[in-house]
């Protein structure tokens, strides 16, 4: 159910985001809401992250349907039943879809988050689908370094055990 509630949620926001910054932004035209360091940007992003791939939505959806059908299928192979995994495929999927929604509506991914650092240092744009997605791998990631934890006898089993 957490998976559902956060694929669902996460997707959702994702969208209604991307509606308002098309209803309310000027293609390329920089809002300034922190000066020196944050704009909301409306961008069509045709490619992936970074604009790689540019022009190549068709198969960037194929990719995508791919991925997702993927990440349903064979969750349980690879995250455990752990609420941090649970998190994590929530924002992946949600992250998923919400891109892949707007490819396929649109034929290119809004975007609009736009960091930089006094005009020196760029950060490409991105949008909420973007960072559902880089928080997910990013937990996943965490928690695949941390180890899983060996699992500690119990005492009474350690009560009885003779002695070595």
């Amino acid at each position: 159910m957490v998976i559902l509630a956060i694929s669902f949620g996460v997707a959702l926001l994702d969208q209604a985001t991307k509606y308002l910054v098309r209803a309310n932004l000027v293609l390329g035209r920089p809002v300034e809401i922190i000066p020196g360091f944050f704009n909301l940007t409306y961008v069509r992003n045709t490619g992936a992250a970074w604009g790689i791939f540019a022009g190549l939505n068709n198969w960037l959806i194929v990719l995508s349907a791919v991925m997702l059908t993927f990440l349903v299928l064979f969750r349980r192979s690879i995250l455990t039943d752990s609420l941090v995994h649970r998190c994590a495929a929530g924002l992946l999927i949600a992250g998923i879809v919400g891109n892949l929604v707007d490819r396929l509506r649109l034929g290119y991914v809004v975007d609009f988050l736009d960091f930089h650092w006094m005009g020196a240092a760029r950060f490409p744009a991105f949008n909420v689908a973007d960072m559902a997605i880089c928080t997910g791998v990013g937990l996943y990631i965490l928690t695949q370094l941390a180890g899983r934890p060996e699992e500690a006898p119990d005492s009474a089993s350690a009560a009885a055990a003779p002695p070595s």
